[in-house]
């Protein structure tokens, strides 16, 4: 088992304990059987994401590209916190959250970026919006609200990885240059899964909480200046 692979099923155990295969706390909720299926359908996608970019990011230490990781890392972050909340969604309505089954094929970290790039557009232009098309008839405002701050989230992942991806399909190399040796800082809202470069003045942009709901991803390798402290 290589060391990607190895990193991810650590991740993966570590978010899997925290969702409990005890009792259901509530009656299901059979009044919503679109929104039900659409949490357990975005729970799932949520759950594999987390573990795939958890997976390029250990991959991209490998190669020797840390502010890749780096930027695959926050990412997972932000996935993880989408899955926490669709599961406890589903909890709060009865329903058990059903783990999906995946693997992660790994290449290179530069078709890594090309996928990432990829996904997060079909997410965000085509998935999303149907979901919330579906699910808009059952009205149940929870459920709409958290997919929406997911939605959101989507949308910074994909300016993430695009700024980071312009110089990839041809001059990777120069890409590598440019940002490898300059490490950017990665905060997580850990109530909506914002990702940004800086922490926000007042209030997260996505669901107006305080700026303490921010936390911040570290970098694999601690740069001097966090090594010594913020």
């Amino acid at each position: 088992m290589n060391r990607a692979m190895s990193r991810l099923f650590a991740i993966l155990g570590a978010l899997f304990a925290l969702v409990p295969s005890c009792t259901l706390f509530a009656a299901p909720s059979d009044g919503f059987p679109e929104t039900v299926a659409a949490l357990q359908a975005r729970y799932a996608d949520e759950l594999i994401a987390h573990g795939k970019y958890g997976a390029y990011a250990a991959h991209a230490e490998d190669e020797g590209y840390p502010a890749i990781a780096h930027l695959f890392k926050a990412i997972a972050a932000s996935e993880a916190v989408h899955a926490d909340n669709f599961a406890r969604l589903l909890r709060e309505m009865g329903h058990q959250p059903l783990m999906p089954s995946f693997q992660v094929e790994l290449t290179s970290t530069r078709e890594h970026l090309q996928q990432a790039a990829t996904v997060e557009a079909d997410e965000i232009d085509t998935e999303y919006p149907a979901i919330l098309a579906r699910i808009r008839p059952e009205q149940h405002g929870e459920a709409m609200r958290f997919i929406t701050y997911a939605w959101e989230a989507e949308k910074q992942h994909r300016e993430l990885i695009l700024k980071i991806k312009e110089g990839a399909s041809w001059f990777f190399g120069l890409l590598v240059t440019r940002i490898e040796g300059n490490p950017t800082r990665y905060y997580v809202c850990q109530v909506c899964g914002s990702t940004v470069k800086a922490r926000p003045e007042r209030q997260c942009p996505i669901c107006d909480h305080a700026v303490d709901a921010y936390r911040e991803v570290p970098p694999s390798v601690p740069t001097g200046d966090e090594r010594g402290g913020q």
